[in-house]
């Protein structure tokens, strides 16, 4: 009783032809670590809220026609005055196939829609790595990966455009290699 496609023969609600799709094979956790240095002091200094610094990078690299391995490594440091109270360090990745993707848009479906589908997962598993090592779960607040790729994008071509040695060489975030 239900139709499942338009009188011109193309499905409702399905992928249209052509259109760019993101097919996830495999989602993962590649490293995980976390640091509980002062314990137990720090787990009864929790009156407080600790200071806490948040990294994100993302990286991908070339597995075979149109299939890529995107990494996200998100790093939390968390301090009590003088005292760390943690460290969480995630390496979340997936395989994906990009189908439909012209070169010109690879690497930025790689470094933007990949992550944000990696993300919510990667966000759980620091949750839970916080929880269990005895401070409350540490929720990540949403990233925005497309700002974070045109600020790494921007900053790339500061440093191709500097003389050399003019540069700092510093890493950023939400850079990695497509290619």
């Amino acid at each position: 009783m239900t139709d499942t496609s338009a009188g011109d023969g193309q499905p409702i609600g399905g992928p249209q032809p052509n259109m760019p799709q993101v097919q996830v094979h495999a989602q993962y956790v590649k490293d995980l670590s976390f640091e509980n240095p002062e314990a137990p002091r720090s787990l009864s200094q929790q009156g407080a809220a600790p200071k806490i610094e948040v990294s994100v990078d993302v990286g991908a690299r070339n597995l075979g026609p149109n299939q890529f391995e995107v990494e996200l490594r998100i790093t939390a440091n968390a301090d009590h005055e003088e005292t760390k109270a943690f460290v969480v360090e995630v390496l979340y990745a997936g395989v994906f196939t990009l189908h439909n993707v012209d070169e010109s848009t690879m690497k930025p479906v790689c470094l933007i829609e990949c992550p944000r589908i990696l993300f919510p997962f990667a966000r759980r598993v620091i949750a839970d790595a916080t929880r269990d090592g005895g401070f409350p779960p540490l929720l990540l607040e949403p990233i925005d990966f497309a700002v974070l790729y045109f600020q790494s994008e921007q900053q790339q071509q500061g440093e191709a455009a500097a003389p050399a040695g003019g540069g700092n060489g510093g890493g950023g975030n939400g850079g990695g290699e497509t290619g």
